[in-house]
Formats: structure tokens, C-alpha cells, sequence
């Protein structure tokens, strides 16, 4: 297998390619199949837009030359974004001959180490490396006698990560939840243990369960989810089970802010936030009372 080094090698090395660094333009550089990454125009890519209007792009990114005669990124996707936003026309990269898969592990590994990775670009990147490892290993060749099993493959990509083999498979597990309940992840709405759980569950029952949580507005528990595979696993899982292990859920968070201006004018002069809080409380039990009166009259029939 090709060392990951030597992937990002730039400089000559004895019996390297030369590779020298070029100034492509923009509009030639086209990103990376399936790229798990997401570039954001938020606070972070603001600061490198100032960096490379200031100083250019201090790092080369990493490309292919594709079939159809423009060129694949394979790592600077940021640095790219940053330079459109920054006026630029052009961008140093290093010209690779790379197949598919030695194209994936250079990819992942550029970007693995970031601080701000979303749950579900890990799970798609590990997904990607492990995958390109399993083909690569699997290949005859007079050095490889095709002995690199399952969990061998999962250590090489641990290796790099910062992450345990263990977390390793449970990070991929992710790649199998519906997209909405995946996107919770990134939200921090989901935990990452609860959806690890519910990655078990067919599409079908997910998409059960994720109508049940915009209904109710409430978000599986641990113990929930388990209860969940559990039932899925038996072969007893179905609508009834879903909405009945839901309804125990915990209520999503929902707050209501009302600006002080708009408060202050129902109450008298000098009030504070606590008695303010005592009067609205109140009111609102009396109105609630009212309901329940409403519906029990509602019920009524007159004989």
C-alpha cells in the first residue's frame, strides 16, 4: 500500500515523480467525488478569505488530472472557497497521478485532523478511507499475500484518526441513519450513543420513528433507542411500539423568549422578572382551566 506520506509529498525524493507546484484557475478545479466535508462561509472561512487576500494560498492543495480534461481536488476545498471569495482567479496545487482509491485515503487524511468536524463528516470519511483500505488490500500483488482482515483494516485507519477502532466502526454505523435524524446528530439535538442505536433500525422504522419525533417534538433517550433495536432485532418492532416507547421520550427543548419591552407594558412600574413570572403562570393556569372546562361542556349532551 502507498505510504500516506508519500501521498503528500511535495518536494523532489529519490525515486519521486518532481512534482513541481502550478497555478491552476479556479474555474478548472472541480471537487472531489462524494467530498464528506462540508465548506461553510461562516466565521472561520472569513478569516482565511483575509489570509489568502493578504498573503495568497501558503499551501498547495492537491489535484487529478480527470478524464475529461479538468482537474479533481482532492485536498483544498477550503483553501479554493476562500480564494473565489477573496478575488482570486487562480490557485497553487501539486498535480497528482492518483487512482480512485489512493484519491480517497489523501482526501480523508488532509482533513481528518480539523477540530470542527461534524459527526457525520467523520462518519463518511472513515466510511470512504475503510472502504479504499479493504479494495487496496484486497488486490494480488507480489507483496500482499490478501491477509488484511476487517479489524486490521479499521487499526490502519485508527491510526491517524485520534479515534479507537471501536469508535471507528460506531462513527460509520452513523452513515446508515436517514439523513434528517444524521442531520440531529450535527445539531446536537441526537447524543451520539442514542443514534449509534438507532443506525440499527431498517429505513422503514426510521422513518417512522422520525415522523413520531416531529410529531411529539421529543428525542429518543439511550435506554428509548435500545429498546427500539431490541424490538427490530426480535421482529416486533411496528407503529404501535414506536408511538408508545415515544411517548415516554424527553420533550424536545422549546423556548419561548418575549422581549422585556413587550412585557413591561402589561405590568405596573418597578415589577421584577420574578413577580412578572408569578402573574404570567398564573394566568396561564386559569387558562388552562378554562380549557378543560370548555372540552368537558363540549362532551356534555343535554338529555
Amino acid at each position: 500500500m502507498t505510504k500516506f506520506d508519500d501521498l503528500f509529498q511535495t518536494e523532489d525524493h529519490p525515486g519521486g515523480n518532481g512534482e513541481q507546484v502550478c497555478e491552476l484557475p479556479l474555474s478548472e478545479l472541480f471537487p472531489f467525488k462524494n467530498h464528506p466535508f462540508k465548506v461553510a462561509d461562516d466565521e472561520s472561512m472569513q478569516d482565511m478569505v483575509e489570509s489568502v487576500r493578504q498573503y495568497g494560498v501558503l499551501v498547495p492543495g492537491i489535484a487529478r488530472k480527470s478524464p475529461e480534461g479538468h482537474y479533481e481536488l482532492i485536498a483544498g476545498h477550503r483553501r479554493k472557497r476562500a480564494s473565489e471569495l477573496a478575488g482570486k482567479a487562480t490557485m497553487p496545487v501539486v498535480i497528482r497521478e492518483l487512482d480512485d482509491d489512493e484519491s480517497v485515503l489523501a482526501m480523508v487524511d488532509s482533513n481528518i485532523q480539523r477540530e470542527d468536524i461534524l459527526p457525520s463528516e467523520k462518519a463518511w470519511a472513515y466510511k470512504m478511507k475503510l472502504d479504499a483500505i479493504r479494495r487496496r488490500a484486497g488486490r494480488p500483488s507480489a507483496n500482499n499475500p490478501r491477509q488484511v482482515g476487517e479489524n486490521y483494516s479499521v487499526e490502519i485507519v485508527s491510526q491517524d484518526s485520534g479515534d479507537s477502532a471501536r469508535n471507528i466502526h460506531r462513527y460509520i454505523r452513523l452513515t446508515c441513519l436517514l439523513p434528517e435524524i444524521l442531520q440531529m446528530v450535527d445539531d446536537k439535538k441526537l447524543a451520539f450513543n442514542p443514534a449509534v442505536e438507532l443506525s440499527y433500525l431498517e429505513e422503514k422504522w426510521q422513518k417512522r420513528l422520525w415522523e413520531q419525533i416531529e410529531k411529539l417534538g421529543t428525542v429518543p433517550s439511550l435506554e428509548q433507542a435500545k429498546q427500539l433495536k431490541q424490538l427490530s432485532q426480535e421482529g416486533k418492532l411496528d407503529d404501535e411500539e414506536i408511538a408508545k416507547i415515544m411517548a415516554g421520550g424527553h420533550s424536545a427543548s422549546v423556548q419561548v423568549t418575549l422581549k422585556g419591552g413587550r412585557l413591561k407594558q402589561y405590568f405596573p412600574m418597578g415589577y421584577t422578572q420574578k413577580q412578572m413570572e408569578e402573574v404570567i403562570l398564573s394566568l396561564l393556569e386559569e387558562w388552562k382551566s378554562r380549557q378543560a372546562a370548555n372540552t368537558d361542556g363540549c362532551c356534555t349532551e343535554t338529555v
